[in-house]
């Protein structure tokens, strides 16, 4: 509101409204004196009459009254008077004087004096006008000196507030004469006194503005002081911010080293418990010892946790940017989680949308750890149902895409108050820590800390008991766009018949079923050899329960082989009663497990992809020789033990880099596995005093043990030299893959039925197995024989081929000739050659034509065993009868 508007009404309308008020009261009390004069006048005039009145009551005629109520009648604004007593009909005695109005007209009714019995009274009849006129000369008095004060109150309204808002325009028009740097600006200081001390006010700032420009005033002194202590306030927070940050780095390297200390045994606890469990113990036995490896897996998780939230807090955990494969990512999350969703009885499965590119960029390490943690969550928190991640993409900023990932379950659910409190570190539900005991509560805060430096996002929608669902955006860079996606398996014309009572499953088998090239039809019940069609060529039928009898009978009945699905591992009695037309898989489903699954069931297409080897093999070559150069024994023994499960004898072990460099100059090793912290010489250092001992050393292939998993760690250590880093708890398939390329030994497989094979001694694979050979052609006895025909009628063809393009040192024909002789011999049931031609592709992969002299050699001889072999077959055989078949 301005201040001419609230002049206005403080001249104008708050006095017209106070007159209003006083003129209506003052109206309405003249009136009521007006109408008490009036009764008292015509009392007084009965009173003076009251005796005349009195002699004529007696009378009947009413001739007598007439002269009183004449004389009463003239008296002024009165129009008729009437007798009345207590014989009238219609009347009632009053008690006392009264003005009434009636049938229109005013009444004044008066009892007598001095008569009271019977009862008489006077009724008094006045002029219209009366009353009426009295009020209407009153009314228009008061409007016209309303009208004049009004007419007062506007032009004092107008004229007053004039100059004062005058006064004010003028002195706004200074101000910013002033702040626009007019020194010059002054006002007049007459006028009202409040408006002229103002104006007093403002030329004397205008006087001190310009007197400014010429030399320090006391204002700008105290100014310069103040802006002298702020900086040397900012210099004392400097200095505080500094040593704040070096506490904070003394405190990460404590807590890096600490981390590492603790780590260093539990290692080796984590490693003798995985060994222990492969010993015959009994049950009480296996269960205290699953007790501690799930504590140690524990204790070792929440180290790492702990290191995680000090790296992040000092700002000291760095991403790397490679290329990756979320589906591939998800299928190993799921799979690690896998156990204890089985134990509970849980759905699990994983749902990446086809827009998702093949390869994208980013940082697998840590968008594994995001998604562990969120399916490690799920399955701890849920009971029963279901568990579904699905990826999808949001948005797409040329080449960068946006990934959506949704970790949903049926659990429990979360309050309200500990949703809006989820991610703060150290914070659990009170149900949670109840129901759910263990957990540091950093898991979910490392997760929103690792997306913010990933530039991503994560938030949780859940409810009590309605399931939680995590919600993830993840900015990624595209590599390979997804309609380049290199497809699983090829079922092309096959026809599948798909029963999995659980719908989500159902779709997402479906739909890569159907993307493989094959034709799926879906049944709702139990399929019979009655109900399945004729041309079908396997069954694959989910299990939420054990293998009853009947059911496994009605399984066999069937025509073609059935891949069972089921929630966790077939029990004892189950998996030794399959047969090898019915196969059982594991949840969770993942296209590279579900596609070796299906190469095992179904006859082998046209170009079959090389299968992964997963056997154990002897060649004829020299035992390798290995090195383990570690300070801690328990890690040198568990380390010599896995070494001699995979047939290394004998392996040099060394407790330090000095111990390492006097062996070094004595034998000769194939590879070293070197620990990287050590007292005195370290691993890194240790590893190129190695190298400058010249001769074999130079080439020798090291190989990192160290409990640090980051991939800057990983980095550097290859670019010290390293040919690989191998991440403790030592993993055993980690190590296979590290002897078999650098040593040539082929991962293990544990124990093939030998059947009708021939071997070259006991503990060696055969050289022909018909019996795995119809297994992998899923069953055909017929069709395995006229393959291992073809592939006996090429090898001259093969090693021909072999021989011409490793003379000529044509690396990318020779891996040609290796990757079609692997390819072959996969489906054949020869699991000798087989296994030599995974060991040699893998090596020629990784290393080059250069580094496969001793496993080519090999490879040629067990070309000529399979010769022998089908040369032994060949011969006729004597009978005891003297004849021949």
């Amino acid at each position: 509101m301005t201040l001419w508007l609230r002049l206005l009404l403080a001249l104008l309308v708050i006095p017209w409204l106070l007159m209003l008020a006083l003129g209506g009261w003052q109206f309405a009390a003249d009136d009521r004196q007006r109408r008490e004069a009036l009764v008292t006048r015509i009392e007084d005039g009965v009173r003076l009459l009251a005796p005349a009145l009195a002699e004529a009551r007696d009378t009947v005629t009413p001739t007598p009254r007439a002269a009183p109520l004449e004389r009463l009648a003239r008296l002024t604004d009165v129009a008729d008077v009437r007798w009345r007593d207590s014989g009238s009909a219609d009347s009632t005695p009053p008690a006392r004087t009264s003005l009434i109005r009636r049938d229109g007209r005013t009444h004044v009714i008066v009892p007598l004096p001095g008569v009271a019995s019977p009862a008489a009274w006077l009724d008094v009849t006045l002029h219209d006008g009366a009353l009426s006129l009295p009020r209407y000369r009153q009314l228009a008095g008061w409007a016209i000196a309303l009208a004049l004060a009004m007419l007062m109150l506007g032009l004092t309204a107008l004229l007053v507030p004039r100059r004062a808002l005058a006064t004010l325009a003028e002195q706004r028009h200074v101000l910013e004469r002033l702040r626009a740097g007019d020194r010059r600006a002054r006002l007049p200081t007459e006028g009202p006194r409040e408006l002229a001390l103002l104006s007093r006010a403002i030329n004397g700032l205008a006087d001190t503005l310009a007197s400014g420009r010429h030399g320090d005033t006391p204002v700008t002194t105290e100014l310069r002081a103040s802006l002298q202590t702020i900086e040397r306030q900012n210099a004392e927070l400097e200095s505080a911010r500094q040593q704040a940050q070096d506490a904070n780095r003394v405190k990460s390297e404590f807590l890096a080293n600490v981390s590492h200390e603790i780590r260093t045994p539990l290692n080796g606890i984590i490693g003798f418990c995985r060994l222990l469990e492969r010993s015959p113990l009994e049950a009480r036995q296996q269960e205290w010892l699953e007790n501690v490896t799930l504590a140690a897996d524990n204790l070792l998780s929440l180290v790492n946790d702990i290191l995680d939230f000090s790296k992040l807090e000092a700002g000291k955990l760095s991403l790397d940017t490679t290329s990756l494969d979320i589906a591939e990512i998800i299928d190993e999350v799921l799979l690690l989680q896998a156990p204890a969703a089985q134990d509970k009885d849980l759905e699990m499965l994983g749902l990446v949308y086809d827009d998702v590119p093949a390869t994208l960029s980013g940082d697998p390490l840590r968008i594994r750890q995001i998604l562990t943690n969120l399916v490690h969550n799920a399955v701890k928190f849920t009971d029963h149902g279901e568990i579904l991640v699905r990826v999808q993409v949001e948005a797409e900023h040329g080449s960068d895409i946006v990934l959506g990932i949704r970790v949903s379950d049926t659990g429990i659910g979360l309050a309200e108050e500990v949703r809006d409190q989820l991610f703060q570190p150290f914070v659990q539900g009170e149900s949670t820590r109840l129901s759910h005991p263990g957990g540091t509560g950093l898991g979910l805060m490392i997760c929103r800390k690792l997306l913010d430096q990933m530039h991503g996002d994560i938030r949780a929608d859940s409810t009590p008991e309605g399931g939680t669902t995590f919600h993830v955006t993840l900015p990624l860079g595209v590599v390979t766009p997804a309609d380049e996606r290199r497809p699983a398996l090829d079922l092309s014309g096959r026809r599948l018949v798909l029963r999995e009572p659980h719908t989500p499953s159902r779709r997402a088998l479906a739909h890569l079923l159907h993307q493989a090239g094959a034709e799926v039809r879906v049944h709702e019940r139990p399929v019979t050899a009655e109900s399945l069609p004729m041309d079908t060529d396997l069954v694959i039928e989910a299990r939420s329960s054990a293998l009853a009898a009947e059911t496994r009978a009605r399984l066999e009945r069937l025509p073609c082989p059935v891949l069972l699905l089921g929630k966790g591992e077939p029990q004892d009695g189950e998996a030794t009663a399959l047969t090898d037309r019915l196969r059982w898989f594991t949840k969770p489903l993942t296209r590279t497990r579900l596609a070796a699954a299906l190469d095992e069931l179904l006859p082998p297409p046209a170009h079959p992809p090389a299968p992964t080897a997963t056997g154990a093999s002897r060649t004829t070559a020299p035992a390798p020789r290995v090195m383990i150069v570690d300070d801690v024994a328990s890690n040198r023994l568990l380390v010599s033990e896995l070494l001699r499960q995979r047939g290394i004898e004998g392996a040099l072990c060394a407790d330090s880099g000095e111990a390492a460099l006097a062996l070094a100059r004595r034998q000769r090793v194939d590879l070293v596995l070197m620990d990287i912290r050590m007292p005195g010489m370290d691993g890194i250092a240790t590893a190129a005093a190695l190298r400058r001992l010249g001769g074999a050393w130079r080439h020798c292939p090291i190989v990192a043990l160290t409990a640090h998993a980051r991939a800057e760690d990983t980095r550097s250590l290859l670019d010290s030299g390293m040919q690989a880093v191998l991440t403790k708890p030592l993993d055993e398939h980690a190590l296979g893959r590290v002897l078999s390329d650098h040593l040539a030994l082929p991962p293990s497989l544990g124990p093939v039925a030998s059947g009708h094979g021939t071997t070259l001694e006991d503990d060696e694979l055969p050289v022909v197995d018909t019996e795995l050979g119809i297994t992998l052609a899923g069953g055909q006895p017929a069709l395995a024989e006229r393959m291992l025909a073809a592939l006996l009628e090429s090898l001259d063809e093969i090693e021909a081929e072999l021989r011409r393009t490793y003379a000529l040192d044509d690396e990318s024909a020779f891996l040609d000739a290796v990757h079609h002789l692997n390819g072959a011999c996969r489906y054949c049931g020869v699991p000798q050659l087989a296994l030599v031609a995974e060991t040699l592709e893998s090596r020629l992969r990784a290393q080059g034509l250069a580094s496969v002299a001793d496993i080519y050699v090999t490879l040629l001889e067990a070309l000529q065993r399979l010769r022998a072999w089908r040369a032994e077959q060949a011969r006729p055989v004597t009978t005891p009868d003297g004849g021949e078949r």
